[in-house]
């Protein structure tokens, strides 16, 4: 008798244009390291950091020249050479610079899929003119034409694809996933010098951008510390805001309260901070907001975007109204019954799972 092989998985090429390790490299690490049910997954992206830590996770990634920092002739050049060699059975693309590219050069023979990471309802955040803002709109709603199936990280991000981009298969929606608490490795303890100091400690873990309204954050904060004097605040990152706010801090006064270290490693600032605070123009589906909620910190954010898909309504603020939002970080910060938890909140697993029915829903597989 002659016994058959199985037959092996087909293959799931995504495509990233960015070797940085963002939102995005955390969303690709985490699938890399779960794995997609049923499926074999190869990571094209660009030189860099996210590759060797795809390597280090065991996951099969392949360097090309491919991304803006290399221009579109190379990036097609690259992915046309990979989907040839490898003929996978789905091209996934992360970003838009990405997907442009898999629209307008990958082949016939595979089913093309998106994810839509970053969008925002208010089209200054992205584009400073109205004439940047109608091409890009135009492009956007041509390259959306070509793929099979569009994935959406919350339904905020769905909603604003539909109104702005009128793709011609419907978003599914597919939250990020965590790890709840109890799964993550405990930090190593710090050593004693390391100590917390008294009082309300408040992060953000943003770029210094003016999307970001951490003007508004730090005028909260003088607010909060008429009755707080002991609270600090950390505006963890770096970014073109950093001289204004450098600034701001002098102008009231907080110079002693306020620090601006920039990078951060993300687990220890939450770990040593009370509330993570957040007062985004937009937000899609915040890995910052659902790390701190899996940790037990307060949160206070902006009511945008997948925020209050996210979040509570007690941590949810207008970020204009100051006097709410210096209330909203006091009450984060000291009672720890008020602070978010995500409930049935899907995991990694749960979100890969999700990811390979949709490959089958666009007749892949």
């Amino acid at each position: 008798m002659v016994l058959s092989q199985p037959a092996a998985p087909p293959t799931a090429l995504w495509v990233v244009p960015v070797s940085d390790l963002a939102g995005v490299a955390r969303h690709v690490l985490d699938v890399a390291r779960a794995g997609i049910p049923g499926w074999r997954l190869v990571v094209l992206a660009p030189p860099g950091d996210l590759p060797a830590r795809l390597r280090d996770a065991g996951a099969a990634v392949l360097e090309r020249p491919f991304g803006p920092d290399h221009g579109l002739r190379a990036s097609t050049a690259s992915l046309c050479h990979v989907v040839r060699t490898l003929r996978p059975a789905v091209v996934h693309s992360h970003l838009a610079y990405a997907d442009i590219v898999v629209a307008l050069a990958a082949g016939r023979g595979q089913r093309l899929v998106t994810t839509e990471h970053g969008i925002a309802r208010d089209d200054t955040v992205y584009h400073r003119s109205s004439a940047r803002t109608r091409a890009m709109a135009a492009v956007h709603t041509a390259r959306l034409r070509r793929f099979d199936a569009v994935i959406a990280v919350s339904r905020a991000t769905a909603d604003a694809m539909v109104e702005k981009w009128r793709p011609r298969v419907p978003p599914v929606v597919v939250p990020n996933g965590v790890e709840m608490v109890a799964r993550l490795a405990p930090l190593a303890p710090r050593p004693p010098h390391d100590a917390p100091q008294p009082g309300l400690r408040i992060l953000s873990l943003a770029r210094l951008a003016p999307e970001k309204r951490l003007p508004d954050l730090l005028d909260a904060f003088a607010v909060l510390r008429r009755d707080h004097s002991e609270a600090r605040l950390t505006l963890a990152g770096t970014g073109p805001e950093e001289g204004a706010l450098r600034a701001q801090v002098d102008r009231l006064g907080l110079g002693d309260a306020v620090a601006l270290p920039g990078h951060l490693d993300a687990e220890r600032a939450m770990a040593e901070h009370d509330v993570l605070a957040m007062l985004s123009v937009w937000e899609n589906c915040s890995y910052a907001l659902l790390d701190a909620a899996t940790r037990g910190m307060g949160v206070v954010a902006s009511d945008v975007g997948g925020n209050p898909e996210i979040l509570p309504p007690t941590s949810l603020v207008d970020a204009d109204d100051t006097a709410a939002v210096a209330a909203a970080l006091a009450v984060q910060g000291l009672d720890v019954t008020a602070r978010p938890t995500l409930g049935d909140w899907p995991t990694v697993e749960d979100m890969c799972a999700r990811i390979a029915a949709t490959y089958a829903s666009a007749g892949a597989g």
